[in-house]
């Protein structure tokens, strides 16, 4: 365990190397070299027998796969945000909330549905994991995000 936070440390200080246009910063975030620390990050926590991984990575590679959908959904909504900071309405921002909580309960439902498929090709244990880690990793891109992004205008 205490690699893992380790490694998330790790990830952390790479998703913290951002530059400062706030919509570059996302598109970076979301789109660096960090799906491939994830990885690693996983490989090293999940901690799989190669039985085990031969049934965990391809479904992981499906989930990968739509949550990088999603990811593009965020990447739109914070390029509108960009493009529109300094003339914001409030139906842009009703917009913006709507949008953002749709992402939020897609990721969320994304998750539980993979989470199932990890549970009945292996174990409820190792889902668990899995989520666990996700939920971790997923945590420290969201809080690098929003630290990146400014405070919506009055």
């Amino acid at each position: 365990m205490k690699q893992t936070v380790f490694a998330l440390l790790s990830a952390a200080a790479l998703v913290s190397a951002a530059s400062p246009s706030f919509a570059q910063d996302a598109t970076e975030l979301l789109r660096s070299d960090l799906r491939a620390n994830k990885t690693a990050i996983l490989t090293s926590a999940m901690e799989l027998d190669p039985t085990q991984s031969e049934a965990f990575w391809p479904i992981y590679r499906e989930y990968e796969a739509e949550l990088i959908k999603l990811n593009d959904e965020s990447l739109a909504m914070i390029k509108d945000y960009a493009a529109n900071y300094s003339t914001m309405t409030d139906e842009m921002a009703k917009d913006l909330l709507k949008r953002g909580f749709s992402v939020r309960e897609s990721r969320t439902k994304l998750l539980k549905t993979y989470a199932g498929k990890v549970e009945k090709a292996l174990s409820p244990k190792i889902a668990a994991r899995w989520v666990q880690c996700e939920l971790a990793i997923q945590a420290v891109i969201d809080v690098q995000m929003g630290s990146e992004l400014p405070l919506m205008k009055k």
